[in-house]
């Protein structure tokens, strides 16, 4: 339940903050493959700018090749893979992925991270009480007002999956 709700109120969130421009939130119904290493994957949330590239070989249009923000909410049985094979053998060879989002299900707490100038990852967390921007889209998440918004103001800064 804990993983619906995060998702609900970040895709909220990002949806305000990003209406009205070419800036588009989409939830994980959306499939993003990689070209670099063939495989497919529904992120839990996928953030695009402009018009996307669609995957060739999907003749509906519903694959996109082209994120420059995608998020993902861990949970027990997805956390090892999304903080690792995932993103570094898969997201990262994207290259219009401009920023990872990890948001954690164990605690409060975001992770971003972000390719630099040379193409190096920069990692940023923001815990309880912090704030944490996304360059790429112009967007601010608050780590305090998310988990609330998800689970209810005063919900435990520890968050048990």
């Amino acid at each position: 339940m804990e993983h619906a709700l995060l998702a609900g109120a970040l895709i909220t969130e990002l949806g305000l903050q990003l209406r009205g421009g070419p800036r588009r939130v989409a939830t994980s119904d959306l499939r993003v493959r990689i070209l670099a290493t063939g495989k497919a994957t529904y992120p839990d949330i996928t953030v695009l700018c402009g018009a996307p590239q669609l995957d060739p070989n999907d003749p509906k249009g519903h694959t996109v090749l082209s994120p420059t923000v995608l998020v993902e909410i861990t949970s027990d049985s997805t956390e090892d893979d999304d903080r690792g094979d995932k993103f570094d053998v898969h997201y990262a060879q994207i290259p219009t992925l401009a920023e990872y989002v990890l948001v954690a299900h164990r605690e409060r707490a975001i992770e971003v991270r972000r390719r630099g100038p040379d193409g190096a990852w920069v990692r940023v967390v923001a815990g309880p009480s912090e704030q944490v921007e996304l360059v790429s889209v112009d967007a601010v998440l608050d780590v305090d007002a998310l988990y609330d918004a998800a689970l209810g103001p005063g919900a435990p800064r520890a968050i048990t999956a």
